[in-house]
C-alpha cells in the first residue's frame, strides 16, 4: 500500500511558494481553450490530459489530429517529443528506489513524470528517507496531475474569453518557470553549460532550421554538459 504520510507530504508540496502550481496550471488553461477551439468536446479533453499531462505532447496531439494527421503519425510525434522524458525517469528512479517497495508502485508513478513533478521531487528527495521517496514522489505526482485535469476544465469552459495572445502567453508560462528554476540552482558546472549553450544554440539554430532548432540546440547542449560533467565529476 501507498503510505499515506509521505504521499501527503508529497501531494501538499504543490502549496509551496517555489512550487510549479500556477504555471502548471496556467499551461493547462491554454491547452484546455486550444481543444476547445479545435473542435474537442470537454469528455475528450479531460481525457486527453488524463492520459497525456506533458504540455508538448499535447500540443502536438491536438494539432496533428486537427490537420488530420493518421493514427501513426500522431503516436509517432508524441512519442518523440515525450521522449525528453525517458532521461528525466533514468536519472529520477535511482534516487527513488527501494528493495522493500512493490514494482507496481514504480510502474504507475512512470505516469507522473513530467517536467513540474520532476523539478519538486529532485528538490526535495534527500529530506525523505529513501523507503518512502516512491510514495511521496506519486503524492508530488498526482498533485501536479489533478492541477492539469482542473486546469484543462476551465481553459474549456473559459475559451470563448481567451483569444490567442492570450493562450500562447499562458502556454509559455510553465517552460518560463522550468527555465527560472533551473537557472536558481545553477550549482554545477555541467547544468550551467546545458542551460547557457542551449539558450545560445537555440535561437541561432533557429534562423537556419526552425524545424530542427530545438531537436538539435538540446541535443549539442546536452551532450556537452555530459561531457563537461564527466571531466569534473558533476
Amino acid at each position: 500500500m501507498i503510505n499515506p504520510k509521505y504521499f501527503l507530504k508529497g501531494f501538499l508540496c504543490i502549496r509551496r511558494p517555489d512550487s510549479p502550481a500556477i504555471a502548471l496550471g496556467a499551461s493547462f488553461v491554454a491547452i484546455g481553450a486550444l481543444l476547445k477551439n479545435l473542435g474537442f468536446t470537454i469528455h475528450e479533453s479531460i481525457f486527453s490530459t488524463f492520459l497525456t499531462y506533458a504540455l508538448p505532447g499535447s500540443l502536438v496531439m491536438a494539432e496533428s489530429m486537427f490537420v488530420g494527421a493518421s493514427l501513426l503519425n500522431i503516436f509517432l510525434a508524441v512519442w518523440l517529443v515525450n521522449s525528453r522524458l525517458y532521461p528525466m525517469t533514468v536519472s529520477l528512479m535511482p534516487l527513488i528506489m527501494h528493495k522493500s517497495q512493490p514494482r507496481w508502485k514504480y510502474i504507475l508513478s512512470c505516469h507522473f513524470v513530467a517536467v513540474s513533478s520532476w523539478l519538486i521531487v529532485k528538490s526535495n528527495y534527500e529530506k525523505i528517507e529513501k523507503k518512502f521517496r516512491v510514495d511521496f514522489w506519486i503524492g508530488i505526482g498526482t498533485a501536479t496531475w489533478l492541477i492539469a485535469i482542473i486546469a484543462t476544465i476551465i481553459g474549456y469552459v473559459a475559451a470563448d474569453y481567451l483569444n490567442k495572445d492570450m493562450m500562447i502567453g499562458l502556454a509559455v508560462v510553465n517552460p518560463i518557470y522550468f527555465m527560472c528554476a533551473m537557472i536558481g540552482v545553477m550549482k554545477r558546472n555541467s547544468l550551467s553549460v546545458a542551460i547557457i549553450l542551449g539558450a545560445i544554440l537555440g535561437p541561432t539554430l533557429y534562423l537556419i532550421s526552425p524545424q530542427w532548432s530545438v531537436l538539435f540546440a538540446g541535443l549539442a547542449a546536452g551532450t556537452a554538459a555530459f561531457f563537461v560533467g564527466e571531466k569534473n565529476g558533476n
